[in-house]
């Protein structure tokens, strides 16, 4: 069978081995997705989501290069001052 040997075999995860790879929240990835930030998940039956492991793996590192040259605005630090408890002066 060389004609098989001879594709490549798409690896894909499901959502539980994806939070192992990728730390964030599923309302985060899934509004991520939306926007088209994220790799877009399929369905391999009616019940069964998974996403192109190798598309996951470039998106990862995409975001670390983004990080390094500093094109990934980072979130504020929040105004301690503000705080109901325990306010710095």
């Amino acid at each position: 069978m060389p004609h098989l040997a001879s594709r490549s075999v798409r690896r894909t995860i499901r959502r539980t081995q994806l939070r192992q790879i990728v730390p964030l929240a599923d309302t985060t990835i899934y509004e991520m997705e939306q926007r088209g930030e994220f790799p877009r998940r399929f369905y391999l039956t009616p019940r069964c989501v998974v996403w192109d492991l190798a598309e996951v793996e470039a998106w990862i590192e995409e975001r670390r290069r983004a990080s390094h040259a500093g094109k990934i605005e980072t979130a504020p630090a929040p105004d301690v001052r503000l705080r109901k408890t325990r306010p710095v002066k």
